[in-house]
């Protein structure tokens, strides 16, 4: 990673030929085997069946800004060529007033016609959402949206009803049994959909058309081989309202595709592939021993799980 990012360093995951091309096997190292079946699904799908037809050529994008300090936002967002910006808050290490300076710098690397969101990943409890978002939003002359401000639906509600600003949803759609809580309990104004954890472009796509919420399609930071994926569900969404979290190849320091195919935006945008880019052999990108291994082992036991969840 070009820059700590979700706490980790280093993205790992899997590259799986088939039919229809590659797909990429990239599940976090804290989803437990019964987890990572849905993100095989989503590698099988785009490496042998392939993905539904488009509805538009291009996809508008955000760019990201992780935790970082002030200078180095602005200069994220001025190199990224995007109108809108999500930026990471409430990090744990955080000093008071560092969300705060990181959302003025990014409003103003952006200017006054730019979008600003931001994404707590669920730290705040609902009372400190809403003082939270009552800072931020008056930091960034106005937030597009808040992204998961809190752990529970319950508390997602709670806020959604006492702040102005819209909320989206993201883990209480991708790591839930049961997406439709946030929508039967009123939790949230917008949906952030990922392929990889939600076991891909179809599934993602039912799980749109039941939520009838507006979508925003974001990456679980794969290289190219699985941002095509998202960009192929953003490409065959029937409306696009907001901006989407797939600029996200910028966060890693290199990729698995060649230079020139490299799913970076341009102007603020990225074209929706038909299939994912072909990755080639590099010696940097290659695992340890002792990680390929863990991976082959992983991969098997969560190939076995599918499996039988198909046949059972």
């Amino acid at each position: 990673m070009t820059t700590r990012f979700r706490r980790i360093t280093v993205r790992e995951g899997m590259l799986l030929p088939g039919a229809a091309g590659w797909g990429e096997f990239c599940p976090f190292a804290e989803y437990d085997d019964r987890e990572a079946v849905a993100w095989l699904a989503a590698a099988r799908e785009a490496a042998e069946i392939g993905w539904p037809e488009p509805v538009r050529d291009r996809v508008p994008v955000n760019c990201i800004v992780p935790a970082v300090g002030p200078e180095h936002a602005q200069r994220i967002v001025r190199a990224s060529g995007c109108t809108t910006a999500k930026v990471k808050v409430a990090e744990p290490g955080g000093r008071p007033g560092d969300d705060e300076e990181r959302v003025v710098a990014v409003r103003d690397a952006l200017g006054p016609a730019g979008k600003v969101r931001v994404d707590a990943n669920g730290a705040w409890s609902a009372d400190d959402a809403v003082a939270a978002i009552a800072t931020l939003s008056e930091a960034a002359g106005g937030l597009e949206y808040v992204e998961q401000p809190c752990a529970s639906v319950e508390d997602l509600a709670r806020v959604r009803r006492a702040v102005d600003v819209p909320i989206a949803a993201d883990e209480s759609i991708r790591r839930a049994e049961d997406p439709m809580r946030v929508v039967r309990a009123e939790a949230a104004d917008i949906v952030v959909l990922k392929v990889s954890p939600l076991g891909g472009v179809r599934r993602a796509l039912r799980i749109a058309q039941e939520c009838g919420l507006p979508v925003v399609v974001s990456s679980a930071v794969e290289t190219s081989v699985g941002l095509a994926a998202g960009l192929a569900l953003a490409g065959a969404l029937p409306e696009l309202h907001h901006a989407c979290g797939l600029g996200t190849a910028s966060l890693l320091a290199a990729d698995v595709v060649a230079h020139d195919a490299r799913l970076v935006p341009s102007g603020g945008s990225l074209p929706v592939p038909r299939r994912a880019p072909e990755p080639v052999r590099r010696g940097e990108n290659g695992a340890e021993p002792e990680r390929d291994a863990w991976w082959r082992a992983r991969y098997e036991r969560v190939a076995a799980l599918a499996d039988a969840v198909s046949t059972g």
